[in-house]
């Protein structure tokens, strides 16, 4: 299915359309991958389109840049403020926001000097693992591709270069006829997926790999942990081996694009009753009820566009 663009894009401090938003094809990013980004979600409330913890993940892509020595040539508000005006100019209420921020036409060497270029796009988008997946579920597979070894890659910064590795995995695993792939760390243990956080559901608790297994500290897996807590479900974040993939009651991804997707089967193994299991369930009641009113908004997360 093509890609339908939208009209308008926030780009370098102006709403411009859509086909204007350029860039030189020696770009330092496009060469080195020197780039940072967030991936945001904008949903319908009762009182109105809000931005999903929009404050939140601008500050990590000030922390990403930060790791980089990307100079940010906006402020934190200014991008805020672009961000709703991007999704107020395309009339979106439900949506995906991309804000990313670059290095741009410059010198040509690993550390050259650069200007920073800083865009802010907004679309309609869906299911990131396709139609249905949220209740379905999806069958996934452990990748041949390992996550970077500590020291190596900053983990904990989202950066374009970090996601090489998150397109291996993604790719080979479409390749073999699954939904997504999971990557262990240079350890040997459970990572991450392509571009998720991993839980795993024992006895009722929630197990969630830890940010020193090479995985992006996401702000929707920090945001179940929160609301489990809230409502008395155990969270425990801790080294597994990949066999607990097996041995799990159930499995579910979570992040921005993929929301929470249940895993029904891990290389052909099915977990559980192969079907999305009761906690999966709750933690998606839980968490898109902070959308339609059912969760109470106790930590201010729904950013309004008319902030």
């Amino acid at each position: 299915m093509a890609q339908t663009y939208p009209d308008w894009i926030w780009h370098n401090g102006e709403i411009k359309p859509w086909r204007d938003a350029t860039v030189h094809v020696m770009a330092h990013a496009l060469h080195y991958g020197s780039s940072v980004f967030e991936g945001i979600r904008s949903y319908a409330t009762p009182k109105g389109p809000a931005i999903f913890r929009l404050t939140d993940h601008l500050k990590r892509l000030f922390h990403s840049a930060k790791v980089y020595d990307i100079a940010m040539p906006y402020t934190l508000e200014q991008l805020a403020a672009a961000s709703r005006a991007v999704v107020q100019k395309n009339g979106l209420d439900k949506a995906y926001l991309r804000p990313v921020a670059f290095r741009g036409l410059g010198g040509f060497g690993l550390s050259a000097e650069t200007p920073t270029d800083v865009a802010v796009a907004a679309w309609a988008m869906g299911a990131y693992l396709g139609d249905g997946v949220l209740e379905q579920g999806i069958d996934a597979c452990v990748s041949s591709w390992q996550r970077f070894a500590p020291n190596t890659v900053p983990a904990g910064a989202k950066a374009g270069g970090n996601y090489l590795s998150g397109q291996l995995i993604a790719r080979e695993a479409r390749r073999l006829g699954f939904g997504e792939g999971i990557a262990l760390a240079s350890t040997g243990l459970l990572s991450e997926g392509a571009g998720e956080n991993l839980f795993l559901v024992f006895d009722g608790a929630l197990h969630t790999t830890p940010v020193a297994s090479a995985i992006l500290h996401g702000i929707t897996r920090h945001s179940l942990m929160t609301l489990a807590r809230d409502a008395g479900i155990p969270v425990v974040e801790r080294d597994m081996p990949r066999e607990y993939l097996y041995f799990a009651d159930e499995v579910f991804m979570c992040g921005t694009a993929a929301e929470i997707t249940p895993i029904r089967s891990v290389d052909g193994k099915p977990i559980g009753a192969g079907k999305a299991g009761p906690l999966t369930r709750r933690m998606q009641e839980l968490f898109f009820g902070l959308f339609d009113g059912r969760t109470p908004d106790r930590y201010g997360w729904l950013e309004p566009l008319d902030a």
